[in-house]
Parts: C-alpha cells; sequence; structure tokens
C-alpha cells in the first residue's frame, strides 16, 4: 500500500500482533495443559515447535515464515515452562487438581 509517496509495509505489525496474542495464548494454554492433563505431554510441545520451525523453512511468503516460526520457537519454549509449572504448583503457587 502507498501512502504519499512512501510504500507501507504492515508485514511487522501483523507479525507483532500475532507473537503478542500467541504468548499469551500459550502462557494460558501451558496453566490449563498441566493443570488437565500434566506435565508428561511437554514432548508435544517439543515436537510441535521443531515442526513449525522447519514449516518455516519452506514457506514462500515473509509473514507466513514469520509466523511459522515465531510459533514454533513459542512453541519449543512452552515445553520446558511445563515441567516449571508443575514444580511452581508443587510450591502452592498455583493450585493443585483434586485427586477425585
Amino acid at each position: 500500500m502507498c501512502v504519499g509517496s512512501r510504500r507501507v509495509e504492515y508485514a511487522g505489525i501483523i507479525i507483532g500482533l500475532m507473537t503478542f496474542i500467541l504468548i499469551g495464548f500459550l502462557h494460558i494454554a501451558v496453566l490449563k495443559v498441566e493443570y488437565h492433563v500434566g506435565s508428561h505431554v511437554w514432548p508435544v510441545f517439543a515436537v510441535l515447535g521443531v515442526l513449525f520451525i522447519g514449516g518455516s523453512l519452506f514457506a514462500s511468503d515473509t509473514v507466513v515464515s514469520g509466523m511459522l516460526g515465531i510459533t514454533g520457537f513459542l512453541l519449543a519454549w512452552s515445553a520446558p515452562e511445563l515441567i516449571k509449572q508443575r514444580e511452581r504448583v508443587e510450591k502452592g503457587w498455583y493450585p493443585k487438581k483434586d485427586k477425585c
């Protein structure tokens, strides 16, 4: 898109906004997954992260490639966060799931 004599690129804003949303989503996802499923599923997050990162290498669009890469790294980051979340629950910082 052109504004005056300058071309305006929206890729940075799109990638930034989507990154912000993904960080918030994955923060909540780590809490919910650890509470309802447990931290033993951390390898799923790690494998998905590697797959998304790999997919970013083959995407032809810059925004798509960037979002795949960012999503991959955020998923990979969430894998050890699941383990840390279990430790935070054990310390009493978060509620434990009732064993009923």
